[in-house]
């Protein structure tokens, strides 16, 4: 088929082409689809944010960002709200468009960049170790908690895709968090144990735990850490869903090769977020998944799982991704209903 100059130039500006490396070897171009309000680095005239910086309990130091309304009220104790990025992710990703339109709503929100990953601490970059990730989110209570503008008995939690699981884990052991909302929400733990639909065989698990361990000899002996497969690689089984955001105009961050240390993905085998679940009762969970997602089956175990108060909202014809971005299918209204709600309940 034959397309005229301008048509033409209106195709390649569509696609807007990005090279993306898969692996070290493999290069495929990937078009940047920014249907259904796609708009991952939003910005609003109605907020103001600055980077600050904090410690964990372990004195690792995180970076995040604090969105606060603008004409802040002198005085006034604002409820506050936490944003966690998914897995492998930094808070420009998601996490930050978040804690925008939740400012805009008159919250206090406070995203962060996860320890080994953007611009907090942590060594080897692209570590995983679970229980810091949810360490942190108590870290994050700790900050705003501290701050004379924010209410520290209303101060609730959003976790996207991994993070959803890092903050289920997080508010079990934490009472300060007093609602959660999770969206896309991904168990990470079971990801690595059984995958999606129990694809993951004893066998396959057994070489990815002998891959580790000898990495861990090659990381000693070298003095380096192993990196790779990234988390965009075939090899998983939503790497087009993941590539399409994560390495087009449409999400990518340059600073961000979402390359992890394999050996410590070991540590996902004992993740296990959803056992005890119930105990967060009677604090209320909101879970939003899209009904196209493939993880929606963790959504969907978490909240059997879960004692009441809790609800769920499905979004029709959304993928596990498009809820990071696509401001026309986010359920902004919800998420702000459920925070105003449930943050000026007494628990």
């Amino acid at each position: 088929m034959k397309l005229h100059a301008k048509g033409k130039l209106k195709t390649l500006a569509a696609l807007a082409l990005l090279s993306v490396t898969l692996g070290m070897e493999t290069t495929v171009a990937v078009a940047a689809d920014m249907s259904h309000g796609a708009d991952n680095f939003y910005k609003s005239d109605n907020v103001n944010s600055q980077t600050v910086k904090f410690k964990n309990i372990y004195g690792m130091e995180v970076t995040g960002t604090l969105f606060t309304p603008k004409n802040m009220d002198a005085g006034k104790k604002y409820d506050a709200l936490i944003v966690g990025h998914p897995f492998a992710a930094v808070r420009q990703q998601a996490a930050n468009l978040y804690a925008t339109k939740m400012a805009e709503a008159g919250f206090v929100a406070l995203s962060f960049d996860q320890s080994f990953w953007g611009e907090s601490a942590g060594s080897p970059r692209g570590a995983v170790l679970p229980d810091v990730y949810a360490e942190n989110f108590s870290a994050a209570v700790d900050f705003l908690g501290t701050r004379a503008f924010v209410d520290r008995e209303k101060i609730g939690v959003i976790g996207i895709c991994g993070s959803g699981g890092f903050a289920i884990a997080a508010t079990k052991v934490d009472p300060r968090i007093k609602a959660l909302a999770t969206v896309s929400m991904y168990d990470m733990g079971e990801y690595f144990r059984t995958g999606l639909n129990h694809e993951r065989t004893a066998e396959m698990r057994n070489k990815d735990l002998a891959t580790a361990a000898e990495q861990r000899y090659k990381t000693v002996e070298t003095g380096q850490p192993v990196y790779g497969p990234g988390q965009n690689d075939p090899v998983f089984i939503e790497a087009k869903e993941s590539n399409d955001f994560y390495q087009t105009e449409r999400g990518k961050v340059a600073s961000n090769d979402r390359r992890t240390t394999p050996a410590t993905y070991a540590r996902f085998m004992n993740f296990h977020p959803f056992i005890d679940i119930e105990t967060i009762s009677p604090r209320p969970i909101l879970f939003v998944v899209g009904d196209a997602a493939p993880s929606r089956t963790y959504t969907d175990t978490a909240y059997k799982m879960a004692a009441q108060p809790k609800e769920l909202v499905e979004i029709k014809g959304a993928n596990r991704i498009d809820l990071y971005d696509r401001t026309e299918l986010i359920p902004w209204d919800k998420l702000v209903s459920f925070f105003n709600t449930h943050l000026n309940t007494h628990q």
